[in-house]
């Protein structure tokens, strides 16, 4: 069967089946572009313009300088507080799980079984895990009320699931898993012949982790704590279905901008996400540049 040319500019040719072949290639990516174009790209532009603006749409940049007023600049501060200090301890612990379920020795069964939880936990998180944690850990909830029949009342003895130190805890629910999740290619990554190496110079198994493993490991480690801190530092359904708005989280206060009756300033509310998007950004280089230097050691 005879096929018809096409002659670029440039000279060269593509017959019929070709050019066909490539239309169908690009025909089914404008589905992504197109939902990045309306979800992602249209209110980005929208959030970033209308934060320089008022009710009225004049140009303003009151909105910007509200964001170092109280109580927003408290709320941003109690936000990177929370986010820290879950990044940190769930990188550490999670960083020490990983390494059992990698390098530990368990059985085959005993992985499986963490990989596959920890897929479901690191996505397990709004509502739902705000409900479980009540119903376990809340004041008539299920361990709370075994504590109570053995005489020890938490909440008597200074627990409580509704502030900071509680909502932290709800939090590295979903920090532990994520943080195996993404150390587990990492750890896989490190090569037998450079232990091999280290013992033939003599290394103790501590000497090889210092010297070697953990700073190849170190910034793949740093890179997994900056991608905690953001999955911590964006979170809103939990926190607002744990604490019912009470606790002064950044998230919390845009809702309260955006939807409250009270607290109504739509422009304002968009000015503390763009000032969420601009630590998000932040976050997402540093951990790009870790991630680069990395994959150096573990191609």
């Amino acid at each position: 069967m005879a096929q018809t040319a096409v002659v670029t500019k440039s000279g060269a040719a593509f017959t019929l089946p070709r050019v066909r072949t490539i239309f169908i290639t690009w025909l089914g990516v404008i589905p992504f572009f197109a939902f990045a174009f309306l979800f992602l790209l249209l209110p980005s532009s929208s959030l970033f313009i209308e934060s320089f603006q008022d009710t009225q749409g004049n140009f303003t940049l009151a909105n910007i300088v509200g964001l170092f007023d109280e109580p927003i600049r408290s709320g941003y501060i109690a936000s990177i507080e929370i986010s820290a200090f879950t990044a940190l301890v769930g990188g550490i612990f999670g960083f020490l799980l990983a390494y059992a379920v990698t390098l530990g020795g368990l059985p085959k069964w005993v992985r499986s079984s963490y990989v596959t939880f920890s897929g479901v936990a690191s996505n397990f998180a709004g509502v739902p895990l705000a409900f479980a944690f009540v119903a376990v850990l809340g004041r008539t909830g299920a361990i709370t009320a075994l504590f109570k029949n053995v005489g020890i009342n938490l909440y008597d003895i200074g627990f409580n699931l509704y502030d900071f130190w509680g909502l932290s805890l709800v939090y590295l629910f979903f920090q532990f898993p994520l943080m195996l999740l993404i150390m587990i290619p990492s750890l896989e990554g490190l090569k037998p012949e450079w232990r091999e190496a280290a013992a033939n110079l003599g290394a103790t198994q501590f000497e090889y982790w210092r010297r070697v493993a953990f700073p190849i490991l170190l910034p793949s480690l740093l890179g997994t704590m900056i991608l905690l801190f953001g999955n911590a530092f964006g979170a809103y359904a939990t926190a607002f279905a744990l604490t019912g708005g009470r606790l002064n989280l950044v998230t919390i206060q845009i809702g309260a901008q955006i939807r409250g009756d009270v607290l109504h300033n739509p422009n304002l509310g968009f000015a503390m996400a763009l000032g969420m998007v601009f630590i998000m950004f932040v976050c997402i280089i540093g951990y790009t540049l870790l991630q680069r230097q990395t994959e150096r050691w573990l191609r």
